[in-house]
C-alpha cells in the first residue's frame, strides 16, 4: 500500500506464507506479464466473530490470520491492493469477483469486510455520516464508492477499527450475499 501505512503495517513474506498455509484458497493475485500487480488476502471467520464487529486485529487474529476459522461461514476480506500503475483497469473488481465466486463454491453465508474510508477525514464529517452520504451517492470515497458499485452493502461503521488517520480510525462494515 502507498501512504498512509507505515512499513510495520505491511505484509511480510512470513505473514503471506501464514495466509497461504492457513487458507490458500482465500489468497488471490493478479498478474501482468509475469509481474504481480494486485493481491487480495482473505480468511474465514465464524458467525459469532462476524456479528461482534471487532477491530481488525481481533477479527483476524493479527497479521498471521490466527483467527482464521476453517469452518467459518464468512469469507472476510482482510485487504486488497492494486499496484498504482494498474489501477482503474478492473483488477480490483476481478479480485472481488474471485472472492464472490469462492463464497459460492464453499457455500458460505457471505463475503464481509471492513473497508477504509480514506476520504473521510478530508470531508470534515463523522465517519458514520460520511459513509451514509457515500452510500446515498452524495459523496464519493476512493475505496468505499467502488465497493458499493461491486454490489457490497453497507451494514454499519466500526469505530476504532484500525490506526488510519484518513479514515478517522473507522471502517465501513460491508457484506455481499450470494444469490
Amino acid at each position: 500500500f502507498p501512504e498512509p501505512f507505515p512499513l510495520e503495517f505491511l505484509w511480510t513474506a512470513q505473514h503471506l506464507a501464514a495466509h497461504v498455509e492457513k487458507f490458500a484458497r482465500g489468497q488471490f493475485v493478479a498478474e501482468f506479464e509475469g509481474e504481480i500487480v494486485g493481491s487480495a488476502s482473505s480468511a474465514r471467520i465464524s458467525e459469532t466473530t462476524w456479528n461482534a464487529h471487532l477491530n481488525w486485529e481481533q477479527t483476524l487474529g493479527g497479521f498471521g490470520f490466527d483467527g482464521h476459522d476453517p469452518e467459518g461461514n464468512t469469507l472476510y476480506g482482510a485487504d486488497i491492493s492494486v499496484h498504482p500503475g494498474f489501477r482503474g483497469k478492473g483488477i480490483g473488481r476481478k479480485l472481488y469477483e474471485a472472492r464472490f465466486q469462492l463464497v459460492r463454491d464453499l457455500e458460505l453465508a457471505r463475503f464481509g469486510t471492513a473497508c477504509r474510508m480514506p476520504d473521510c477525514r478530508a470531508s470534515g464529517l463523522d465517519p458514520e455520516v460520511f459513509a451514509a452520504l457515500v452510500q446515498a451517492g452524495e459523496h464519493t470515497d476512493r475505496t468505499l464508492t467502488p465497493l458499493l458499485r461491486y454490489g457490497l452493502r453497507l451494514n454499519s461503521v466500526i469505530p476504532n477499527y484500525m490506526e488510519d488517520e484518513e479514515s478517522l480510525n473507522a471502517a465501513a462494515l460491508l457484506e455481499w450475499l450470494p444469490r
